[in-house]
C-alpha cells in the first residue's frame, strides 16, 4: 500500500527543505567565517613571528661574518705574538754579548757566549715546531734538498750528499726551506 503524494505536496516539503538548508548555510557560514577569520588572524600572527626571527637570524648572521673577518684579521696580525715574545730574550743575549765584546779581547769567551744564544734560538725554534733538515751523508731526496753543484767524490756514492752549504727548515713537518746541498755523481 503505498500512498499517493501529490506534487504540490512534494514542492512544498522541498521548498522548506530549501529553506532550511539555506538558514543552515547561512549559520555555518557565519561560524565558518568567524574560524576562518580567526584563523587568518593566527597565520598572520605567525609569519610575523617567523619573519621577525628571520631578520634576526640574518643580523645575527651579518655579525658572525663581521667577527669572523676580525677574528681572522687578529690572528693574522698577532699570530706571532708568542714567538716574538720567545725570541725577545735573545735579542736581550745579544746586546749583552755585543758589549762585553766591546771591552774585552777575550775572543773564546764571545765565540762560547754565540754558541749559547745558537742553542737558545734553535730550542726557542724547536718549540715553536721548527725542525732542521740535517742532509749531511744521506742521499738526495728533491723533496727536502736543493742541489746545487754536483762534484766527483771517490768517498761518497752516487746522488749522496756531500756537504751542506745551508740548513733546511721544516715547520710541523712541512718543508719551509729546503737544504742546500751539493751531490755527488760518478
Amino acid at each position: 500500500m503505498t500512498k499517493k503524494v501529490k506534487k504540490d505536496e512534494f514542492q512544498d516539503h522541498v521548498e522548506i527543505s530549501a529553506d532550511a538548508e539555506e538558514a543552515l548555510k547561512a549559520e555555518s557560514s557565519e561560524t565558518g567565517k568567524d574560524d576562518l577569520e580567526s584563523l587568518i588572524l593566527e597565520k598572520e600572527k605567525t609569519a610575523k613571528e617567523n619573519y621577525d626571527k628571520y631578520l634576526r637570524a640574518l643580523a645575527d648572521l651579518e655579525n658572525y661574518k663581521k667577527r669572523a673577518v676580525r677574528d681572522k684579521q687578529d690572528a693574522i696580525k698577532y699570530g706571532n705574538e708568542t714567538l716574538i715574545k720567545d725570541l725577545l730574550p735573545l735579542i736581550d743575549g745579544m746586546d749583552r754579548a755585543l758589549e762585553c765584546a766591546e771591552k774585552s779581547d777575550d775572543f773564546e769567551s764571545f765565540r762560547e757566549g754565540l754558541k749559547m744564544l745558537q742553542g737558545q734560538l734553535c730550542g726557542c725554534l724547536q718549540k715553536h715546531g721548527v725542525e732542521t733538515i740535517d742532509a749531511s751523508g744521506q742521499l738526495f731526496d728533491p723533496n727536502i734538498h736543493e742541489a746545487l753543484m754536483q762534484v766527483e767524490s771517490a768517498e761518497h756514492e752516487a746522488n749522496q750528499v756531500v756537504t751542506q752549504m745551508e740548513k733546511g727548515y721544516l715547520l710541523n713537518g712541512r718543508l719551509i726551506r729546503p737544504a742546500k746541498v751539493c751531490v755527488c755523481k760518478k
